[in-house]
């Protein structure tokens, strides 16, 4: 049988392992991120009937969504199989846009407007945003009544400066079931577009715009190439966002001049690249970041850059 150890023998053993604990160097806490989970993309415009044509002939079929509960706008949804999904916002009564957030986007047909990420805990991630330093607006209160006379709610608090989801995106919390608000659109059920997967934000200034993002959010740098018709491009691997600076004037400078920095350009997911580009009739497929991307005609869609990216 072993000898009980004596107490003071005990005493130095813990003694001794208090003072390795202390004298052991701090492991830097490793920075918490943020991943996004893309909610919807907006395309405003002065008339909704004329949006949901330029969809309908291009594949895309919107269904109508029905007025929201400010009084001053109506939309269409195109919702893909990953529940997200494209809006289509326009004013309920023609020309009568004043009090919305995107009233010059109406107006002035001006389409692809604004983004927004999903969350199941609104307050949490506003006091987190606060915390970073990060301006955001208290929680209010959003409806749409559906065409079948369904009330929809949510909460939303806009993030950043400018127009909600202008750079940053606003958040959104349903009140009511999700599948209530979005469900996947007859013209794209089984279809090889399957969600939208990217949003294209024009920027000023690319290297302040990363700044933000990563601020924000807690990204690690971006990876970044130049692309000749969106100019110098940085891409956050795995999150929803595209960040675009003009390189040479062009569009999308005289788009940043009119509008602020805004989304220019949605990218959908695919499940077969090929058949993509064979049913929506692509065209100008180029490699970004290692993936391909085509586009929609944006002619036949009143001045929409809808694209596909995929393998």
């Amino acid at each position: 049988m072993s000898k009980r150890s004596s107490p003071i023998c005990c005493r130095l053993f813990f003694a001794t392992l208090v003072l390795v604990l202390i004298s052991r160097p701090a492991t830097p806490q490793e920075s918490k991120t943020t991943t996004l989970e893309l909610d919807h993309a907006s395309i405003c415009g002065s008339n909704l009937d004329t949006l949901r044509q330029a969809l309908t002939d291009v594949g895309l079929a919107p269904d109508l969504g029905g007025p929201h509960g400010n009084g001053i706008t109506q939309m269409a949804i195109i919702g893909f199989d990953d529940a997200t999904y494209l809006e289509l916002i326009a004013p309920i009564k023609p020309g009568v846009s004043a009090g919305s957030d995107w009233a010059k986007f109406m107006a002035d047909d001006a389409v692809t407007c604004a983004w927004a990420v999903g969350t199941n805990v609104l307050l949490e991630e506003v006091d987190r945003l606060k915390k970073a330093g990060i301006p955001v607006t208290t929680p209010e209160h959003g409806s749409r009544k559906r065409p079948d006379g369904m009330s929809i709610e949510w909460m939303t608090a806009n993030v950043g400066n400018g127009t909600p989801g202008s750079t940053l995106p606003f958040v959104i919390e349903d009140q009511t079931p999700r599948a209530w608000r979005v469900q996947t659109s007859a013209s794209v059920q089984g279809a090889p577009v399957t969600g939208v997967e990217n949003v294209v934000l024009g920027v000023n200034n690319l290297d302040a715009s990363i700044a933000l993002f990563r601020k924000a959010y807690g990204w690690a740098a971006p990876l970044t190439e130049n692309q000749k018709d969106f100019g110098k491009l940085a891409y956050f691997p795995g999150e929803p966002v595209i960040l675009a600076a003009p390189s040479n004037g062009g569009w999308l400078s005289e788009r940043l001049a009119k509008y602020g920095e805004s989304p220019v350009a949605y990218l959908l997911a695919t499940r077969d690249f090929a058949a993509a580009t064979k049913k929506y009739k692509l065209s100008g497929t180029k490699t970004w970041f290692g993936q391909r991307v085509a586009w929609f005609d944006p002619g036949k869609l009143k001045g929409v850059h809808l694209g596909v990216i995929g393998q």
